[in-house]
């Protein structure tokens, strides 16, 4: 019968560790868990899963008409990168698009739509040609200035020389105005 007492004896405090060990944790479970609600709460930018910090005071967004004064102009392109870079903004952020000027406001001009040789094969015609689009963009933040910018966004894609642009021109265009708006998004709302 000792035995068995002093068996019972080392299991229980094995039992008593065991559950004093199970309430210290959760009890440091809470403690964090208490602390990242009221840290998170107390944050001045607010974040999405599409990597957009955007000041919660910030409320409204305006994209005005994109000129076209690239040397070439392309009928169309305006409407389509302006319409593109608003639905970029509507569909990941959370502001409300307005005519006139927003709290963010997106003004620019198409400065450069553009095909030209890139490299020359040995019969010294061009074996790749390169077709180029360049946005000039300025961005203002009236809630947070400091994100104001006023820069160039250029992209390209090359082509086998043999195709006319005419062929590839609406593929190689819907691409590189994805890249571009991506860009000017990422330049305007992901401040890492």
């Amino acid at each position: 019968m000792e035995f068995r007492n002093g068996h019972f004896t080392v299991k229980s405090r094995s039992m008593a560790l065991k559950c004093k060990f199970r309430t210290i944790c959760g009890f440091i479970t809470f403690i964090i868990t208490v602390a990242v609600i009221f840290y998170s709460a107390g944050c001045k930018v607010s974040y999405s899963f599409t990597g957009a910090s955007i000041s919660p005071q910030v409320k409204t967004l305006s994209v005005q008409y994109f000129q076209n004064r690239a040397s070439l102009v392309q009928p169309g392109l305006s409407q389509t990168i302006t319409d593109a870079l608003i639905d970029k903004c509507r569909a990941q952020t959370r502001l409300s698009l307005i005519n006139g000027f927003g709290d963010v406001n997106f003004e620019g001009e198409i400065i450069d739509y553009n095909t030209k040789p890139l490299t020359v094969a040995a019969d010294s015609r061009a074996a790749m040609n390169r077709f180029t689009i360049s946005v000039k963009v300025k961005f203002t933040n009236t809630v947070e200035p400091q994100y104001n910018f006023e820069k160039t966004f250029t992209r390209y894609e090359d082509y086998d020389s043999r195709l006319n642009l005419s062929d590839v021109e609406q593929q190689l265009s819907e691409k590189i105005i994805g890249l571009i708006v991506e860009d000017i998004f990422n330049a305007a709302f992901v401040n890492w």
